[in-house]
């Protein structure tokens, strides 16, 4: 038999109430430290993969080169004698407003996407008749009200994972099909939909004052030039010193500066002082966003007709960027379709975008990159041009940032890492 003594203290079963908060206070604290490693972690992550699928761009641009013994032309595709620009049969055509990433699809392994491209695509259309869309497929930016009527056209409808990053976290409508990836048009955005031949007819456009075909020559400085044959060869800074693409953040709906287009009311987007015209429209208090009163200026187009939104047209606020604003600046232009835009890079990065060099290279750029002065009129021949220190042929006015999207202004680059 065991005895006990009155005085004798029997162990503890289990913690104070005490001691289990100090616990949990403890693991909430390391919790705290250890949930920004884990999310710094993740979005490096996402930022390797966003950097590898631009490789996958620019290998894909490269074999492009070396088979057909030029860049795919940005604003290709078919040409037609009717203004119907997404009807089916023998009068449906893109009207040459294909984007330079449609012929790049067989390149990055969307092989069978491109194979449905260049033949004949049969669907169905609203009321049950079979609709038939002749090889290259019908206007890219048809909206998706079209594709219900005359039937939708599965590739302009795809989203391509190659074309995506992951840091973005756009998906689904109202956007058809997005990209996080735009060819670069150079350091001014005079003509960027307009291009250099005749949407109908594929003729040189040469009516105007100045001509377009002129306009586009003047103006399209960067390795792609709209409607533009360019070569390899034509990049006469070099291939390591010439931005070939740029990344871009698609529209959330939330009024981001960056994915939503302000309509420039003062004057010329292209003239001295248009560049920055829209940002006396952002929020003071939030500026990376539109005020909900964005006056003197205007928001424009519609849901689906925002930055990245559709992949195989050429639009500058689709698939196009420059290098006029530093990254992640504002999209500011004049009227939404005919698009005369200041289209920057964006990307969710903390600081800066990735950029494709023309020699494959994928490099990050600052947001605080210098750019030379904003407020000055970009280098072209448009008639309303008002800049005489940016006549046709004058190095960039935009520093080192627009020197670099330019091919063959001869500008001294400076190491920008």
């Amino acid at each position: 038999m065991k005895f006990t003594t009155k005085n004798q203290v029997r162990p503890r079963s289990a913690f104070t109430l005490v001691e289990l908060l100090v616990v949990i206070a403890i693991i909430g604290i390391l919790v705290g430290l250890l949930l920004p490693a884990v999310q710094a972690a993740r979005e490096a992550a996402r930022r390797m993969s966003c950097s590898n699928n631009f490789k996958q761009i620019g290998l894909a641009i490269h074999n492009y080169h070396s088979a057909y013994k030029q860049l795919p032309i940005h604003g290709g595709g078919t040409k037609g004698t009717h203004q119907g620009r997404h009807e089916s049969g023998q009068r449906g055509n893109d009207r040459l407003e294909l984007s330079a990433l449609v012929p790049l699809t067989p390149f990055f392994e969307q092989q069978g996407l491109w194979s449905q491209i260049s033949n004949p695509f049969q669907t169905e259309d609203s009321s049950g008749g079979v609709r038939v869309y002749n090889p290259m497929g019908p206007w890219p930016g048809m909206p998706l009200s079209a594709h219900l009527t005359w039937g939708n056209y599965d590739p302009w409808l795809t989203n391509i994972p190659t074309l995506r990053c992951p840091s973005d976290p756009g998906i689904g409508l109202p956007a058809p099909g997005r990209t996080n990836y735009a060819l670069c048009t150079g350091d001014s955005c005079d003509a960027g939909f307009g291009g250099a031949l005749n949407r109908l007819t594929g003729a040189t456009q040469s009516g105007g004052n100045p001509p377009m075909y002129s306009r586009v020559q003047a103006s399209q400085r960067g390795a792609f030039a709209v409607q533009l044959r360019s070569k390899f060869r034509d990049v006469l800074d070099g291939l390591s010193n010439t931005i070939f693409a740029g990344e871009i953040i698609t529209d959330l709906g939330d009024r981001d500066r960056r994915t939503h287009l302000a309509d420039n009311m003062a004057q010329n987007i292209i003239s001295a002082g248009g560049n920055m015209d829209c940002r006396l429209s952002l929020d003071p208090e939030r500026p990376m966003f539109w005020a909900q009163d964005p006056s003197p200026n205007r928001l424009t187009g519609s849901a689906e007709e925002r930055r990245g939104m559709k992949w195989a047209s050429l639009l500058p606020i689709y698939t196009q960027m420059m290098t006029i604003l530093p990254p992640n600046s504002e999209l500011c232009g004049n009227n939404f379709y005919y698009s005369i835009v200041v289209a920057p890079p964006s990307s969710r990065h903390q600081g800066g975008v990735h950029v494709l060099m023309g020699d494959g290279a994928v490099k990050f750029v600052s947001d605080s990159i210098e750019a030379g002065d904003p407020h000055r009129g970009q280098v072209g021949i448009h008639a309303a041009h008002n800049d005489p220190q940016s006549t046709a042929g004058s190095r960039s006015p935009y520093g080192l940032w627009g020197a670099l999207g330019t091919r063959a202004a001869s500008e001294v680059i400076q190491d920008f890492e």
